[in-house]
């Protein structure tokens, strides 16, 4: 099967889209691929920001995008955009790092006023970077991302359904078989 990354543009250490994408990255996993998790806020804030690319971190960081058949990009929105971090870890990879790759865009918000945001801020630069491919992408409410006091995620059930088949989309994009798994809250 492929190999995904998966990335996360979250500056939280305690990210709703984070939590969100190890989610997902459980189902593709079970779908037989090969998930490497990739948070961007654990990259040197001195390489991201001084544009530093002959780090050792960001040189291991476009490796990881060279080795992936397939990334899924996860944002949260803030100001109808995806992060600074996240464009900052973009600005510094190759122009064409994603070239002849399937990507799945996702992004999370307090408000349906940036649904548009992956459409309209993200895509336009991640088809700049030469895709194969971008599936169609899904935005989440943050409300309907809960983490319970164990640490377990629960999705609200029609989000999870939705998401479910983005990512199965994106796992058949990529040559895999959806899961038979129910769409898990």
């Amino acid at each position: 099967m492929a190999t995904i990354l998966s990335v996360s543009g979250s500056p939280s250490a305690t990210s709703r889209t984070a939590r969100l994408l190890r989610h997902l990255d459980d189902r593709l996993t079970a779908q037989g691929h090969e998930v490497i998790p990739l948070d961007v806020r654990t990259l040197p804030a001195e390489a991201l920001l001084g544009a530093d690319f002959k780090h050792p971190a960001v040189i291991e960081a476009t490796a990881l995008f060279e080795r992936a058949d397939g990334v899924v990009i996860g944002t949260p929105v803030y100001k109808a955009a995806y992060s600074g971090l996240l464009k900052s870890l973009l600005d510094l990879l190759p122009q064409y790092a994603l070239a002849g790759k399937t990507v799945l865009p996702l992004a999370t918000g307090g408000t349906t006023a940036h649904v548009l945001a992956i459409d309209y801020a993200l895509r336009p630069v991640l088809s700049s970077m030469g895709p194969a491919h971008i599936t169609p992408g899904w935005f989440t409410l943050d409300k309907d991302i809960v983490v319970g006091d164990d640490g377990r995620l629960t999705v609200e059930p029609g989000t999870a359904e939705a998401l479910a088949q983005v990512t199965d989309q994106f796992s058949i994009a990529l040559g895999g078989r959806p899961t038979l798994l129910a769409a898990t809250g």
